[in-house]
């Protein structure tokens, strides 16, 4: 095969006109015919997101593939945290073989943090053997995200045999500390982390990058620091990657690591350094076997129309097409159902709060974060019941036990602006119990028992009229095509911003972060309201 344009040789810093020739899968010579010209396509290595969580994408591995190479994506730097988090080990497995049945270069980790804490109920742990098991394994590239920094400051003895593990066998720790800073960050990086994505602010990743790490400027369907970090760029071009982290179906259509791409070029970044951000620095750092277009590399490579949309024409993978002109050439695989799920239906009774003070402790949702804060507001009272004030939208939020019968932990939450009805997800990050937002018990049940009779899913509800996408595989995620799901996802997200007055960006992967307690300021979790802060309960009342 023989393929011909614009070849932009990202290290060398340089743009000719060439022809890449592949055979077996490999690129076995680059040929300068002469200068670059105007005409495409421009050639160049694909695109690697740096770090993601496949389950987010609603979609098992083989799906969320066929839609990623549409946007020139040959690989993903990808932590099964979520899954396993509900399976365990068989969670993990299930990625891995379902990944290898398409021709995509996913590259998983083992998780680090099973469960992620100790605050909430899981499906599963991971013990440190079975993580040390895992990092044997030749398809693990990395160690998680270690999310439990309070356990590295403070030497938990789980957490730096799961770290010493990953350094004996020689594979990076990835980090996760929002907000860690000084002292407390020199210590956590000094024990071997090597990333991080969760910075958002310029002056936290500006610290993380001089004291030695690299970081991950992330872009998902709620968590969005690209603004805030990308003036980096420039200055760390060989320290920084580009990743999604969690990204909705919806989403997923439109764009990708390519979007970024195109972004930063607007902002005025150099085109070298960016594309070294997105093709070539997670493979690195990583030790990915992904091309980087060079003779003797697996020829994994794209052809894109221009330098300004970054749209993507083509899209190869060990010298096999797999997207032509917006269309993925990847077939659709028949893929098993796992899941571990076992709770009865609830009562609009199990939701109600006695008053037991004048004001309530409240969590704050902020748009295009998952970080939120804390406040405190009067009660509003019925009968001697704290209930939901949608018209100061402070509404109820529950978190329900999904993998045994227990009492769902119910608070008050700010920031989805619901005028009626309610929403309701079973993925919850991390341990993907049931979560939903509601302006009064009785929707707040029909949404909870939407999602416990399909065994997983996304629900929304004005009262009368119940929408369902159901998710049954680990209850996060299904095995039907992912262009249809992104399709029945849009409708219900477009219903419940019309109809129920949401006024969140992306409200449901909002609502999947409000049970994630490593992330501050307070959470909920099926055990109780959470202070990320000073990680510990917090009291409703005051």
């Amino acid at each position: 095969m023989q393929i011909s344009g614009n070849v932009i040789a990202i290290e060398a810093r340089e743009i000719y006109r060439g022809v890449l020739h592949v055979s077996e899968g490999k690129i076995t010579r680059i040929e300068r015919t002469g200068e670059a010209t105007h005409e495409g396509p421009w050639l160049l290595p694909g695109f690697v997101d740096a770090h993601v969580h496949v389950e987010s994408s609603m979609l098992i591995p083989s799906e969320f593939a066929r839609m990623a190479v549409v946007h020139g994506t040959v690989a993903t730097v990808s932590d099964p945290h979520e899954i396993a988090n509900v399976l365990g080990m068989e969670g993990v497995r299930y990625m891995i073989e379902n990944g290898k049945q398409v021709p995509f270069k996913f590259y998983f980790g083992a998780p680090s943090c099973v469960p992620a804490t100790t605050f909430e109920t899981a499906g599963a742990t991971l013990t440190a053997a079975e993580v040390e098991a895992l990092l044997r394994m030749p398809e693990i590239t990395y160690l998680s995200e270690m999310m439990n920094y309070p356990g590295v400051l403070f030497n938990d003895p789980v957490v730096m045999a799961k770290i010493a593990a990953a350094k004996a066998i020689g594979k990076p720790i990835d980090g996760h500390a929002p907000g860690l800073r000084g002292d407390d960050a020199k210590r956590y990086i000094a024990a071997g982390i090597s990333t991080d994505h969760e910075c958002f602010t310029y002056d936290e990743g500006l610290e993380k990058l001089q004291l030695g790490m690299k970081v991950i400027i992330r872009e998902g369907s709620a968590a969005k620091n690209f603004e805030a970090l990308i003036p980096l760029l420039p200055q760390f071009p060989d320290r920084i990657f580009f990743c999604s982290d969690d990204k909705h179906p919806d989403d997923l259509i439109t764009g990708h690591i390519n979007a970024l791409v195109a972004r930063a070029l607007k902002k005025g970044c150099d085109l070298f350094d960016v594309l070294r951000v997105a093709c070539i620095n997670p493979v690195q750092h990583y030790g990915l076997n992904v091309g980087q277009l060079h003779v003797g590399d697996p020829a994994d490579f794209i052809e894109l129309e221009d330098l300004e949309t970054f749209r993507v024409r083509a899209t190869y993978i060990n010298g096999q097409k797999v997207a032509e002109n917006g269309q993925t050439l990847i077939e659709r695989v028949e893929a098993p159902i796992i899941n571990h799920f076992q709770t009865d239906p609830k009562a609009a009774k199990d939701f109600r709060i006695a008053a037991a003070g004048a004001n309530i402790r409240y969590i704050e949702a902020l748009d295009g974060e998952i970080v939120t804060r804390s406040g405190m507001a009067p009660v509003k009272q019925q009968d001697g019941w704290a209930i939901a004030d949608p018209e100061e939208d402070l509404l109820k939020i529950t978190v329900v036990n999904r993998y045994q019968n227990a009492t769902p932990a119910v608070a008050f939450i700010r920031g989805f602006g619901l005028r009626k009805g309610a929403i309701a997800s079973c993925v919850g990050h991390d341990s993907h119990n049931i979560i939903a937002v509601g302006t009064d018990d009785e929707a707040l049940c029909r949404a909870v028992n939407a999602i416990i009779e399909h065994r997983g899913g996304i629900a929304a509800t004005d009262g009368d009229t119940l929408h369902v996408l159901p998710l049954p595989v680990a209850g996060i995620m299904t095995n039907a095509d992912g262009y249809e799901v992104a399709r029945q996802y849009a409708e219900i997200d477009s219903w419940v911003k019309k109809t129920l007055g949401c006024k969140l960006g992306a409200p449901f992967m909002t609502l999947s972060f409000m049970a994630l307690l490593v992330i501050p300021e307070l959470k909920l979790s099926d055990l109780g309201l959470f202070d990320g802060g000073r990680f510990a309960f917090a009291e409703l009342f005051e």
